[in-house]
């Protein structure tokens, strides 16, 4: 199944997506990649999900991505004696370490990571940011408090803390065990939540082993400070803005984004952007029109996809939250400024073979009018790095490996293919990339197909050959389409 637009579509599944016809029909109407969310859901129904997952890529002859999304830790307040209570601007307030009974004084904060790394003059925010208060004082048992702004609090609400970098290992017993059974069952991608520096990144990679790819959720205004550093740690990232927003001034959180986008298509990872895109289809049957303008704007910026969260795990409309989406994507890039939009702000190319490659075949697809760059690759990173060029050109990236091409299914503008076998010599290269290309319906006889590989064949990291050849003309080679 041929995809019309450049930019992909991420969709969650939950409850309101798990069944077979539903998560088909989100694949049809344009999901190229799909998160299963392990803060929600036992084992057995992910499995379960991904089984579905897998029986459609099957069907539509087309490799998908899955992302396995950790929890990570989760900071919240304990219980009070009446459930809630409210609380008055420049009031006292206290939070203990120890428990203690809930009322209008204080609350237990059973985390000792906040006690042993938050000082007097940072805040503490209580449910999603809608309580603020500012330390006065920390003695290690308990943090004296004052209230910022007045307002209700109640069993359990989440915690965070912007302007500390706690102590914490972001992977909790839970996540372990979550992420083995991930990779157990083959996902492509590990999601990583709670990630505060490039450490964090360190202590997954040495779980993980390389049995998947590591996606950064940059949530945390530390993440910010140390996101170079993080960014050439991941293979992917997600702009989690619902967090970013919480803990940072909401007015910060576009340019961040901006930002963001830019470091990672400089470095060649593919960059998610999250969090509320359709947020009023999760109840209603059509977006507003200020969620069409933002998901168009990180089309805009040259993010590699866009996420639905609760639109279709939980929303009434999953399906038409996906139509819509793709929709928006597709409008945005018919635009005819899109292109000068895309390339406002001109891409550092790296003075290695593999870019100037890159490089080179995009510039010959556009001046040519090529139908395709096809691109022969062992780890995706060829591919990658003729995605970032983010040329309206379609990118066919073929491997003989399936877990490449479904973590390829992530990347702007890559139509993945996985090939039966690896190239044996030129001839061969050359008649599978055009037979693919137009078996695949991105070109048809006539048209020309940029090819790019590396010699010796086979070999990871040596892209040095550039390709002009017509769809039909000289197809020699075997005659097995991949």
């Amino acid at each position: 199944m041929k995809r019309d637009s450049y930019a992909k579509i991420v969709a969650t599944i939950g409850p309101a997506s798990s069944d077979y016809k539903t998560i088909r029909d989100l694949f049809r109407a344009g999901a190229d990649v799909f998160r299963l969310n392990f803060s929600h859901g036992s084992h057995a129904e992910h499995a379960a999900r991904l089984e579905i997952i897998r029986r459609v890529e099957q069907e539509n002859e087309r490799p998908i991505g899955v992302i396995a999304d950790m929890q990570g830790p989760k900071l919240r307040i304990g219980t009070l004696a009446k459930g809630k209570e409210t609380l008055r601007k420049n009031q006292r307030f206290e939070l203990h370490l120890n428990e203690v009974e809930g009322d209008h004084t204080k609350v237990t904060l059973p985390h000792k990571e906040i006690f042993a790394a938050i000082k007097p003059g940072e805040d503490v925010l209580v449910n999603d940011g809608r309580l603020r208060m500012s330390v006065q004082s920390n003695d290690g048992k308990v943090l004296v408090t004052k209230i910022l702004n007045g307002g209700v609090i109640s069993d359990r609400k989440g915690v965070n803390v912007p302007g500390t970098i706690l102590p914490i290992n972001i992977l909790t017993k839970k996540d372990r065990g979550d992420l083995e059974f991930a990779v157990e069952q083959g996902v492509e991608w590990i999601a990583l939540s709670f990630v505060q520096k490039p450490d964090d990144i360190h202590r997954a990679k040495s779980l993980i082993k390389g049995r998947a790819r590591i996606l950064t959720k940059l949530e945390k205004p530390a993440a910010i400070e140390n996101l170079n550093g993080i960014i050439a740690l991941s293979d992917a990232v997600m702009v989690a803005r619902g967090d970013l927003g919480v803990e940072m001034p909401p007015e910060q959180v576009p340019q961040i984004q901006k930002k963001i986008i830019a470091a990672c298509r400089s470095e060649g990872k593919p960059v998610i952007v999250a969090t509320q895109m359709l947020e009023s289809m999760i109840n209603e049957p059509v977006a507003t029109r200020a969620e069409s303008s933002d998901v168009a704007t990180a089309v805009y910026a040259g993010a590699d996809a866009v996420m639905l969260s609760a639109e279709t795990a939980a929303g009434k409309y999953p399906v038409e939250a996906v139509k819509t989406m793709d929709r928006i994507i597709a409008a945005t890039e018919a635009d005819p400024d899109f292109d000068n939009i895309l390339h406002a702000v001109p891409l550092r190319i790296e003075p290695d073979d593999s870019d100037s490659i890159a490089s080179a075949a995009c510039d010959v697809a556009r001046i040519r009018g090529c139908a395709a760059v096809s691109t022969f690759t062992k780890t995706g990173s060829t591919v990658r790095r003729v995605s970032r060029m983010r040329t309206l050109v379609p990118i066919l990236g073929l491997t003989p490996d399936i877990k490449v091409a479904r973590q390829l299914s992530l990347a702007w503008g890559v139509h993945s293919v996985k090939t039966r076998d690896d190239v044996e010599g030129f001839a061969d290269m050359v008649g599978k990339s055009t037979r693919i290309a137009r078996r695949e319906k991105l070109a048809k006889n006539g048209d020309r197909v940029v090819i790019t590989a590396g010699v010796p064949f086979g070999t990871a990291g040596t892209t040095n050959i550039l390709r002009i050849a017509i769809v039909g003309e000289h197809e020699y080679g075997t005659k097995s389409e991949g």
